[in-house]
């Protein structure tokens, strides 16, 4: 059931269900999919029992997030791709029974994998360990537990993009005939030496000049009564990714739209966006920010 929905020149944003949603978007219509999931169990993002993120278990989790990865492989083309923004979860003793780490980032790529996905790719976010220690307080990261007993000291937690690729040939090839050029970037040089320079770090498997504060601003979605988390998806990452693994034109989309940070991007890139997002304060602020950057001279179709 669509609650609400508001529609741009190049991008259509609901309010609602994902998984009632995405059930009403024509078969192989999408060129290409960029979120972030709820992590499980580990924020509340809102009081609502459709939030996936107030789910009891784990399994119970994925076993919502499975209809959410049917729909996803029948909407997207044949030979196009699903990029899933993720980490590892940490298991807390009040919680799980034990300190120590759920591979939460592995849970999706076997799920997709079991709806027909192939896993394509995968990229490390670094992220600065003593941010995570000062945000979380997680023992394992805490200087006096490696003073005590660094048998409970573990490594920072990064993010990971896991890419997976719907099987089939792939009609619309996504070219770079004059190489990699950054979208973002200052460097206005379109030489062969820079493309080559931006394809190495685009192709690394480790992003570590990813900017963790470059982010939509999140203060308008914020909610007391029930919001514990609000965290934006890098914009840089949604550029390279975009870059990558869609064309201009392109429709993307996002199941999980959070305050529309992929749609900004997509918009601003000149792609056209679909976006799902249950909570309204999210909602209205994804709209807000993707009407922002909307420039696009006339309306497109969305799936012409």
């Amino acid at each position: 059931m669509v609650i609400d929905q508001h529609n741009g020149e190049s991008w259509i944003m609901y309010n609602g269900d994902s998984i009632e949603i995405l059930d009403g978007i024509p078969d192989e219509s999408i060129d290409y999919s960029l979120f972030s999931p709820p992590f499980s169990s580990l924020y509340t993002y809102s009081n609502s029992e459709r939030d996936l993120g107030n789910c009891k278990s784990d399994e119970e989790f994925m076993t919502h997030f499975r209809f959410v990865a049917d729909h996803l492989f029948r909407v997207i083309k044949q030979g196009r791709l699903v990029s899933v923004h993720c980490m590892l979860i940490p298991a807390m003793k009040e919680r799980d029974g034990y300190i120590g780490l759920k591979d939460f980032r592995g849970d999706i790529i076997r799920l997709f994998q079991s709806v027909g996905f192939i896993f394509h790719a995968e990229v490390t976010i670094w992220k600065d360990p003593l941010i995570e220690a000062t945000r979380t307080k997680a023992l394992g990261l805490m200087h006096k537990q490696l003073c005590k007993d660094s048998s409970m000291c573990r490594q920072g937690l990064p993010d990971y993009i896991v890419t997976m690729r719907k099987p089939g040939e792939n009609q619309d090839m996504i070219a770079h005939p004059n190489g990699l050029t950054s979208y973002a970037g200052t460097d206005e040089i379109k030489s062969g030496t820079y493309s080559h320079e931006v394809w190495r770090k685009y192709a690394s498997p480790i992003w570590m000049d990813i900017n963790q504060t470059y982010t939509l601003n999140k203060n308008g979605a914020r909610e007391e009564k029930d919001e514990r988390h609000v965290c934006p998806l890098q914009l840089q990452t949604i550029e390279r990714c975009l870059t990558l693994w869609s064309n201009p034109n392109d429709v993307v989309l996002s199941p999980f739209a959070g305050i529309g940070s992929e749609g900004y991007q997509a918009v601003k890139m000149g792609r056209r966006f679909v976006g799902i997002e249950l909570k309204q304060s999210y909602y209205n602020c994804a709209v807000q920010n993707i009407e922002r950057v909307s420039t696009a001279p006339k309306q497109k179709e969305l799936f012409a």
